[in-house]
């Protein structure tokens, strides 16, 4: 993992636009080379087989989570920031590898200000590039 690249703050809906790179580790958005994304939204499950999925309300990702973060409870409706190594998937659900899993459920506005943030990256540093 090259942690020299930033970790984009996304929305679900933009990654479906993210593209492998031909002769790098990494993905582009745009312009943009990264490899991890920072996303924040509600945890959900699959029932049918039990994976834990992030819905931010503009998509879904599906969560992978080391051992270490397996050892705390992951419950459906909490509302967490993750931020991870993500891993394109044709004709499946997006993945991230969770390297951060931070519980946000006990901050109030949590979500609204989550949209501002991404609009703000947006404006500030990948809209030119794009």
């Amino acid at each position: 993992m090259d942690y020299s690249l930033a970790a984009l703050k996304l929305l679900c809906a933009q990654l479906k636009d993210a593209r492998e790179t031909p002769s790098q580790n990494a993905m582009t958005w745009g312009d943009i080379l990264f490899q991890r994304a920072w996303l924040q939204g509600i945890l959900v499950s699959n029932e049918e087989d039990g994976r834990l999925l992030l819905d931010d309300g503009t998509g879904v990702v599906q969560l992978s989570l080391s051992p270490e973060f397996r050892q705390r409870q992951w419950d459906a409706g909490m509302y967490v920031m993750v931020v991870g190594g993500f891993f394109f998937r044709t004709h499946e659900i997006p993945m991230i590898k969770v390297h951060k899993i931070v519980d946000l459920s006990a901050f109030p506005d949590r979500e609204a200000m989550w949209y501002l943030e991404v609009m703000e990256a947006y404006k500030l540093f990948y809209q030119p590039l794009i």
